[in-house]
């Protein structure tokens, strides 16, 4: 089970390890930030994050609740009281030994689970890059709709990465995780 806890100056380390060369730096953000990736550009990052008074977005770090060990990153942005809509945006598996493991799924549902249930959100979307299959079926399971396709947003080395837009309503949440509206 994975619980969601707020990202600090604390966490800065752990993702610096896991961010270890440009093409993870590129997966996890686009061209938000250039390789390598410092503490000093995460502390931009997280300044006016996470204040449930003032913030658009929350930044979190996901916690392996049997293991205490922080296995992810994930954030929700873009955050709209008035159309009740959000993006989830830089998801991230840690270390590549945790892949495969389900967390990705869990960190999903749990950022759901914030958005529709404690925000009371309408609709949440995400971006993901066409090549990232495993995130792709990773969002289908969870519930996302593919909407479009974003052609060739972002160039890398010498080719260029289209992005999948996908996106969940609060009654499909609900339909799917057999939550009753609030």
């Amino acid at each position: 089970m994975i619980k969601l806890e707020y990202f600090t100056e604390d966490d800065f380390d752990l993702l610096l390890q896991w961010i270890n060369n440009e093409e993870v730096l590129q997966n996890w953000t686009g061209s938000m930030f250039s390789f390598p990736l410092t503490r000093e550009k995460l502390e931009w990052y997280i300044e006016d994050a996470n204040d449930p008074d003032s913030s658009d977005v929350f930044i979190y770090k996901a916690v392996d609740t049997e293991s205490k060990k922080t296995v992810g990153h994930i954030s929700l942005g873009s955050i709209s009281e008035k159309n009740r809509s959000a993006r989830i945006s830089r998801v991230l598996v840690g270390s590549t030994c945790e892949r495969g493991k389900g967390y990705c799924t869990a960190m999903i549902q749990e950022v759901l689970r914030t958005g529709f249930e404690k925000m009371r959100l309408h609709r949440i979307a995400l971006g993901v890059y066409a090549t990232n299959h495993s995130a792709i079926r990773c969002y289908e399971r969870c519930g996302f709709v593919k909407e479009g396709i974003s052609r060739d947003v972002l160039k890398y080395e010498n080719e260029f990465w289209s992005l999948v837009e996908m996106s969940i309503l609060e009654e499909e949440w609900q339909q799917i995780y057999h939550r009753q509206a609030a």
